[in-house]
């Protein structure tokens, strides 16, 4: 059973590397890059390789821990509100 998670972007557009930084999957470029070079995440049930991959408002990306985070657009000031609402500082 996978848990699912909204995470809020900026903008209208996220490239998959900067995704899994900017929602804590991992902590470097190079561990975002390893994941996805090793087919550990799949982009709407699909493995991807790409770590430029474009994602988009509505996009599931499926982790390895069988955890599935969704793509939400939100805006300029998104990066407050998800700091906020998720208690990161």
């Amino acid at each position: 059973m996978s848990r699912e998670e909204e995470i809020v972007i900026q903008g209208e557009r996220i490239r998959l590397d900067q995704f899994l930084k900017w929602s804590t999957v991992a902590g470097t470029g190079g561990e975002a890059k390893t994941l996805i070079q090793k087919g550990k995440i799949k982009v709407n049930g699909e493995k991807e390789r790409r770590r430029g991959r474009i994602l988009k408002d509505g996009d599931r990306i499926s982790l390895p821990d069988q955890r599935v985070l969704i793509v939400k657009a939100g805006g300029e000031n998104c990066a407050a509100r998800k700091n906020d609402d998720q208690g990161f500082s």
